[in-house]
């Protein structure tokens, strides 16, 4: 039987959005992080971060940087009891930089580069699964995948609710005001 997954982005969704995390110091999750993913693997869902990081493409900080930020939040999710399945991340930009990082690849969200490989890594049944984010870009990477995109307005999400929802082909399938409502909400289902 295939698995269920819960993607989840990292800045503005998991963690607080400070514009590019070009710092260790400047990654801090949010308070309800950690419960929401305890409940994410509670429920019997994969729990997997898909994040653009493209602030390597445009030199504004490292690969290694990304890294060591990885397992910073790995190791806080872990000591609070709520480790993550997997961590995907797109360092490319398709205009900006430099090769190998200026690319036009097929994990820059909104493509579903990252989706795919983690469909091929755990067995997924995309159709049982949800993508949460707090923009629109990561509600039509779940579109674009079958799954389900719920939109956070914590981060960027309250803007783009705000002042561009009226362009949207299609709504979120749901909008909560965190993580943890949105998983709470998924629970309720």
């Amino acid at each position: 039987m295939a698995a269920r997954a819960i993607f989840l982005d990292r800045d503005g969704t998991l963690s607080e959005e400070v514009g590019y995390v070009n710092h260790l110091s400047r990654f801090r999750l949010f308070p309800w992080a950690a419960e929401a993913v305890r409940l994410i693997r509670q429920l019997g869902f994969k729990a997997i971060v898909a994040t653009n990081q493209a602030g390597v493409a445009r030199g504004y900080f490292t690969e290694e940087l990304v890294h060591e930020v990885h397992a910073r939040m790995q190791a806080d999710l872990e000591a609070a009891g709520a480790p993550l399945n997997a961590v995907y991340v797109c360092m490319h930009h398709p205009t900006a930089g430099s090769p190998p990082y200026r690319l036009d690849c097929d994990c820059r969200k909104p493509k579903t580069g990252m989706i795919d490989r983690a469909r091929e890594q755990f067995d997924l049944d995309l159709s049982q699964s949800y993508f949460i984010g707090d923009k629109y870009l990561d509600v039509r990477v779940a579109h674009g995948v079958g799954s389900q995109g719920i939109l956070v307005l914590s981060g960027y999400g309250r803007g783009e609710w705000t002042y561009q929802s009226h362009t949207w082909s299609r709504p979120p399938d749901h909008i909560a005001e965190t993580l943890l409502d949105a998983v709470t909400w998924i629970a309720r289902r």
